[in-house]
């Protein structure tokens, strides 16, 4: 018996394979719009993704073709709360629990494949590698329904883009395609729709070509130092630098390096 229409997926999943975690907001009944029961599961993946060290790389996107995600679920009760009450609340790990969360230090990719608007450009902003459709959207659009990007968009986008670009999307809630979000530099590679998933898979595999302990620490150390000068944060002693500078990762790349042949990183 085939599913009615009126039936809707409304879920948040977590796979992992092959060291590879793929995080997926299924509500597309709503463009993957997140609610509060999406928002905490989010929360709950995260957590879990910083405590298994064996994840090396993780994928966030949105189920279907039309939407990453819209942000937050303008249907739900949450938009019935004021301006202030909903400043009170906000999540300390940003939108869907990843626009400012400092603590995961796995590498995450955003696979964008359709609107990014709200808090899902928020979303994306959380990220540290960006592929996108040549189909998707990106904006900041709060203001367009009086809102505003609270959840890190504002402060995220003019660290991450030109200032007069970050401000022309900020001031006016417009969206942009991906070509001119790469051309911002937010953006690492634009496809075609139908390319993603391979274009993505190419970033992956580029990640699990190096050594875990180091990507983790270029990780940590760049989110744990962004307040520093570079050589404040080149002194800084934290867990995941002092670890990988006596690992066994360290001593395998070099002596795969002498030999002549690819490393096999211990344990993994």
């Amino acid at each position: 018996m085939t599913a009615s229409v009126e039936e809707r997926v409304d879920t948040v999943t977590l796979t992992i394979e092959n060291h590879v975690a793929t995080v997926v907001i299924d509500r597309q009944h709503v463009l993957n719009a997140v609610d509060a029961t999406a928002q905490a599961k989010l929360n709950e993946i995260w957590d879990q993704l910083e405590g298994d060290s064996s994840v090396r790389a993780v994928v966030i996107t949105g189920a279907g073709s039309r939407a990453f995600s819209v942000g937050a679920d303008m249907s739900a009760p949450a938009v019935d709360k004021t301006g202030l009450e909903y400043w009170a609340g906000l999540d300390p790990n940003g939108f869907g629990g990843l626009s400012l969360r400092t603590t995961l230090d796995v590498p995450v990719i955003a696979r964008v494949n359709g609107y990014a608007l709200g808090g899902g450009m928020e979303m994306v902003l959380g990220a540290d590698i960006v592929v996108a459709a040549d189909t998707a959207k990106f904006g900041l659009t709060e203001p367009r329904v009086g809102r505003l990007a609270l959840d890190g968009g504002i402060h995220q986008l003019v660290r991450r883009i030109p200032y007069t670009q970050a401000m022309g999307m900020l001031l006016t809630g417009r969206k942009a395609d991906a070509a001119e979000m790469r051309s911002m530099g937010l953006v690492n590679e634009v496809v075609p729709a139908e390319e993603l998933d391979a274009a993505v898979q190419r970033w992956v595999d580029q990640i699990l070509v190096c050594a875990p302990t180091s990507v983790r620490t270029v990780k940590q150390m760049v989110t744990q130092t962004t307040h520093l000068t570079a050589k404040e944060a080149r002194g800084l002693r934290l867990p995941a630098l002092m670890a990988a500078l006596d690992s066994e990762d360290s001593a395998e790349g070099v002596r795969a390096f002498q030999e002549k042949r690819p490393p096999v990183w211990p344990g993994r």
